[in-house]
């Protein structure tokens, strides 16, 4: 889970370089360095610094120039944060520089192998190996020692490869690890993500798995590692740069939190049909004898996604009366599944990239599984690999704690609830009442957003405590899961998840007055069973804030969120628990954007 960008050109390459890091932060921060290289230079140069970025550009020489350039933000695996960790990695004699996203699952191995050969590491990492492959190769040609190497290991990579002896070029590989190429006018670059490209260019090149390539100032190519020419056409990011800005906010977190109501309106647009009061999703490449023929939906995700995906089950299973349940990627890969050829398998990621997600999509399609992506991003990994699926068209997201792909990932679920419901047993009038529910979300959720301060105020109370509960029935549970979940990311309180009906087999056990509990209560049917877990809070003096559609008489404080139709109210009682963890977070003084321990695209096990 790292950040790499690279560039060759006609430009001063270090405040490019370091400028793409900035933008990658989100996707490592214990780390950074920079290498960069000029047709006049007989080795590389290269500065590495231990935290941020900006430490980094601190230990920056004024006078670093070259055109060609790689750089990387990274996420500890191997080896402690420090500078001697850092990336890029340098064999001995300065030529060869090697910048990496991912795992290599045999650089013990490897590792013994070259110290046998009288090899010295000069760090923990697993990375290093790579370098050493590639400075000991004995090919022509650059693009062949990478050959070499990336044949030699067994994992997961990202990486980007300079060499002082072919100043011309960097080549990159990948597999398992986003690699984007930027196609510039007589300059190119490459990235782990579009974000580090974006101010540059908008035409980018998506490197598939078991792809290389060849970058140089005026062009490129790609190949596969068996060396066959590849045909990459240029694609046009719908992003802009400003996307990417604060836009006046003091986090991204923030700005990301409000910007929910237009990304809900944009993943609604154009997708309903008021005629027969259905919804229209395109990229599902699934047609009504198909949706019919299915028996059972498993939804895969990990973390947020995850958490989406259990409202999505929830959603599906009430409006088409499919059984559907969700399970964490990371978990079902290993356990030996069963593959059921009448179950439709949907993989949930933000980025498209997780790495346990795309590989379960892997081996569900390698046993002949229909599988349907829910993804942000455009054109990756999952998006790719699925045999159809829905963009949920939330914008970019900086925060390394998602929120609003969360809730555009739900919407987007609601969405195909309605699309296989009306195909099978949802009534047109059921259809209709829950379209006119969606359309109400991005007003309510506005009107959620500007009750703000008040839960600013609230968030002050709970910044105190060491330790919170969260709880919440059926509808309510993975809402609690959410809200637990975003609190402990970047506030660091610990916090659970229970079902309500749960609390009396154990958990009830840990209530007293310095334990807040966060109860979700919808005013649906299940109304009365919550207030009466309320109640059994309150017999033992526990502290509770309900998040509900009324005033909950037993509860200390109560945020009063707008009604909609009882399948979507999970959507709007999410909100306000988002500007809880924020505001509460804040109030201790946290990095919100970069929580400790925590990068945002998890592209390694």
């Amino acid at each position: 889970m790292c950040g790499i960008v690279g560039y060759i050109g006609k430009r001063d390459v270090a405040p490019l370089l370091l400028e793409g890091l900035a933008r990658l932060e989100y996707r490592g921060y214990d780390s950074a360095g920079i290498v960069v290289n000029s047709p006049k230079a007989g080795a590389l140069k290269m500065v590495k610094a231990k935290g941020r970025v900006r430490d980094l550009e601190a230990r920056v020489p004024k006078r670093f120039a070259g055109t060609t350039g790689i750089a990387h933000t990274r996420w500890a695996t191997h080896g402690a944060p420090s500078d001697v960790n850092s990336h890029p990695h340098l064999d001995p004699e300065n030529k060869v520089a090697v910048v990496h996203n991912g795992i290599v699952d045999n650089a013990a191995e490897l590792r013994v192998k070259l110290e046998a050969e009288g090899v010295v590491f000069a760090s923990e990492t697993d990375t290093e190996v790579i370098t050493h492959l590639i400075a000991r190769s004995q090919a022509d040609t650059l693009e062949e020692k990478v050959r070499e190497a990336v044949k030699a290991i067994d994992g997961t990579y990202g990486i980007a490869v300079m060499h002082a002896d072919f100043t011309d070029r960097i080549v990159v590989a990948r597999n398992g690890s986003p690699v984007i190429l930027g196609i510039g006018e007589k300059e190119m670059l490459v990235a782990s993500d579009v974000a580090a490209l974006i101010a540059h260019t908008r035409q980018v090149v998506t490197l598939n798995d078991g792809e290389m390539a060849t970058l140089k100032a005026d062009d490129f190519r790609t190949y596969t590692t068996s060396g066959t020419t590849t045909n990459a056409t240029p694609e046009t990011v719908e992003w802009e740069a400003a996307s990417y800005d604060m836009g006046g906010h003091d986090t991204y977190m923030h700005k990301e939190i409000s910007e929910q109501p237009d990304a809900v309106d944009r993943v609604l647009r154009g997708r309903i049909d008021d005629r027969f009061n259905t919804v229209h999703l395109g990229g599902l490449n699934l047609d009504p004898r198909e949706a019919r023929g299915i028996r059972r939906v498993k939804i895969l995700g990990c973390g947020t996604s995850y958490h989406a995906g259990l409202i999505g089950a929830g959603l599906i299973e009430g409006m088409a009366r499919i059984p559907a349940d969700a399970e964490p990627a990371s978990e079902f890969r290993y356990r030996n599944p069963v593959v059921d050829p009448d179950t439709l398998y949907i993989a949930v990621s933000q980025s498209g990239e997780t790495y346990d997600v795309l590989a379960a999509v892997q081996e569900l399609k390698r046993k002949g599984a229909r599988v349907l992506g829910v993804v942000n991003v455009v054109g990756s990994a999952i998006a790719r690999e699925a045999d159809g699926g829905v963009y949920v068209h939330a914008g970019p997201e900086v925060c390394v704690v998602s929120t609003k792909c969360f809730t555009n990932t739900v919407v987007a679920f609601a969405l195909l609830a309605v699309h296989l419901g009306r195909i099978r047993d949802l009534s047109v009038t059921d259809g209709k009442r829950i379209i006119e529910g969606l359309r109400k979300l991005p007003a309510q959720i506005q009107e959620i957003l500007d009750g703000e301060e008040d839960i600013k105020k609230l968030a002050a109370e709970f910044a105190e405590a060491k330790s919170m509960m969260f709880i919440g029935r059926v509808r309510g549970y993975p809402v609690a899961l959410e809200a637990s979940l975003k609190l402990k990311e970047i506030s660091y309180i610990h916090a659970e998840a229970y079902p309500a009906s749960e609390l009396k087999h154990g958990p009830l056990a840990l209530i007293e007055p310095s334990l807040p509990t966060v109860a979700i209560v919808p005013d649906d049917d299940l109304l009365e069973k919550n207030r009466a877990a309320l109640e059994e809070i309150k017999a033992r003096s526990g502290r509770i804030l309900a998040v509900a559609h009324r005033e909950q008489e037993k509860a200390d404080h109560t945020i009063v969120v707008p009604k909609n139709e009882d399948e979507l109210d999970p959507i709007l009682m999410g909100i306000p628990l988002q500007l809880l963890a924020y505001h509460t977070a804040l109030a201790m003084g946290r990095d919100i954007d970069k929580p400790r321990n925590l990068a945002k695209s998890v592209t390694v096990e």
